[in-house]
């Protein structure tokens, strides 16, 4: 049975009215998305006032490609990547988040201002993320997560993915508060597109209210992943390409944020800032008595 989302704030992050918006900046050269268009810091800074601009909350500053495939930069390269765009921001009253793996990337886009960790193996990467991210008293995103990118496609076996991304789900959070992380700081996150097949993902936004169970605010990272360009693709053809897939991302962003999630994270904000703020208006019009007398207009 569903449960409704945990859609109260996040401890430690700005109050939000509605499904918030996450933008994101790789700052990477290998980006399935962007291939690199923001890997200079200057770049990347621009990028993610530029996101702000557009209705983004905070920004999600990555140096390290996550995509099916990708092989690992080293902690040097990351750090030399992450930490300037993040000092950067932060300059400017960006609210920001890092998307690290590694807890000393982690420890050091903290100390640059960075308020959120977003670590898409929860932590299992690093045996050190969890006690950086207790000690440094952050929110922190755990993603369903079953191995790194070289291998993941060969790990997306599931009999039924929903019970069973829920069931390692909740043991990561048992073992992330076990390790010290508050769990009002605690944030959960699906893992669309790792270790899942089209078909998984689709099902897991269908039954995003069975994520409710958990008792954690949702982030869903859906945008212009492989399972958007398999839904888009007609008649068997190829599927369009990372960047024109920014239509249905924001669909899925309506879904999310009529489902309760917390936020969503996104590449493209404009359209996704929209469609978050008409689903709020229609989940406020729920409790706000019909008009009478008055003409619809077409």
């Amino acid at each position: 049975m569903s449960t409704l989302l945990r859609t109260h704030p996040v401890e430690g992050l700005p109050e939000w009215d509605r499904c918030a918006v996450m933008g994101v900046v790789n700052v990477t050269p290998d980006s399935f998305s962007d291939g690199g268009r923001w890997f200079d810091t200057t770049a990347a800074v621009k990028r993610g006032l530029a996101l702000v601009a557009e209705g983004a909350d905070l920004v999600d500053v990555g140096g390290e490609s996550t995509r099916p495939g990708a092989t690992r930069v080293d902690a040097d390269e990351e750090l030399k990547r992450v930490v300037p765009v993040v000092r950067g921001l932060v300059s400017e009253g960006v609210t920001v988040s890092v998307d690290t793996m590694r807890a000393s990337v982690a420890e050091q886009a903290v100390t640059a201002g960075a308020v959120l960790v977003n670590d898409v193996s929860g932590g299992l990467a690093d045996p050190h993320m969890v006690p950086a991210v207790a000690a440094a008293e952050v929110p922190f995103v755990v993603m369903h997560w079953r191995g790194f990118s070289e291998n993941m496609n060969s790990l997306a076996v599931y009999d039924d993915v929903v019970a069973e991304v829920l069931a390692e789900l909740h043991a990561r959070v048992d073992a992330v508060v076990a390790g010290g992380v508050d769990p009002e700081r605690i944030i959960v996150d699906p893992g669309l597109g790792f270790a899942k097949q089209a078909e998984h993902d689709l099902a897991l936004l269908a039954h995003l209210g069975d994520l409710g169970t958990l008792g954690h605010p949702l982030l869903v990272a859906a945008s212009r992943k492989r399972f958007l360009g398999r839904v888009l693709a007609r008649d068997g053809a190829t599927p369009p390409p990372a960047r024109e897939r920014d239509a249905a991302t924001a669909a899925v962003s309506a879904i999310a944020a009529h489902e309760g999630a917390w936020a969503v994270r996104v590449h493209e904000v404009r359209a996704t800032a929209d469609a978050v703020r008409v689903a709020r208006a229609v989940a406020g019009a729920r409790t706000t008595p019909a008009p009478s007398g008055t003409a619809g207009t077409r």
